[in-house]
């Protein structure tokens, strides 16, 4: 197996694995989306909501924010010493107080310890007109997309064949119609003859568009994809690195895989 990067940032990565199998990588896209584990609201108490928002709603926009997670540093609630009481193993809180008028952002609830202040601090909550108050205590937990979406770190997982364009140059009339045709613009005129761009052969969905344009006239373009080359994107919400959900994958599939060959 060989992997090549490509595009590489903090919250988003794409590579192109070699010598593979999608069912290989349809595995690592399953575990990021389901087994990666993340902090994030799982309980809210509210004291006082006089906004214009129902507390269910308030309750349902607060877990979907993004907590940073050192998914080491937690045990589940259930599994912690505590037994599911809520200490520092297991839990992190929050809370806010706010008068209006103004607009509650996420930056503005407040830990109890530093460090899990929320990844984006300017996604808005609520708006609060003159007198409307807000005073909630917020409790993250640690858990996996398998239980709900807000546990879910990776937020853009995919993958696809790596595609193979080829044209003809006993047929192509170098007319350059499939320049135009293809959306992701992936041929260009080189002197006179149309050639594939080969810097922008990645970008290539495999729609066949120019293919079936082509068709009609002389049939030069062949589109085909390899199998066992597959580029894969991941993206997580900023709750953790996109290199570090695909180490807590790549941690969760070796886990399984030990505890199935002990079974055998």
């Amino acid at each position: 197996m060989k992997i090549e990067p490509r595009d590489i940032s903090e919250n988003s990565m794409r590579f192109v694995i070699s010598n593979t199998t999608p069912a290989f990588m349809n595995m690592i896209r399953r575990a990021l989306v389901a087994d990666v584990p993340k902090l994030a609201i799982d309980d809210v108490i509210i004291y006082d909501n006089t906004s214009g928002l129902f507390d269910e709603i308030i309750a349902h926009k607060l877990g979907l924010l993004p907590i940073p997670t050192v998914p080491e540093e937690f045990v589940e609630k259930a599994k912690c010493t505590c037994n599911g009481e809520g200490c520092s193993k297991c839990t992190v809180r929050y809370t806010l107080s706010k008068e209006g008028p103004c607009t509650i952002y996420s930056g503005d609830l407040t830990p109890d310890r530093p460090g899990f202040a929320f990844s984006e601090k300017r996604v808005p909550i609520v708006k609060l007109l003159p007198g409307q108050r807000l005073i909630i205590e917020a409790i993250a937990a640690i858990g996996t997309g398998s239980k709900h979406a807000k546990w879910q770190a990776s937020c853009g997982v995919g993958y696809k064949y790596y595609p193979s364009v080829k044209i003809d140059a006993t047929k192509c009339d170098n007319h350059g119609g499939c320049i135009k045709e293809c959306p992701q613009g992936i041929f260009k005129f080189d002197g006179k003859k149309v050639v594939v761009d080969q810097s922008k052969i990645e970008k290539c969905t495999l729609c066949m568009s120019c293919q079936e344009y082509c068709a009609v006239a002389s049939g030069a373009i062949d589109v085909k994809w390899d199998e066992s080359k597959i580029i894969f994107n991941v993206e997580t919400d900023g709750s953790m690195s996109a290199a570090e959900a695909l180490r807590q994958s790549a941690k969760s599939l070796r886990q399984k895989f030990t505890e199935f060959e002990s079974l055998l």
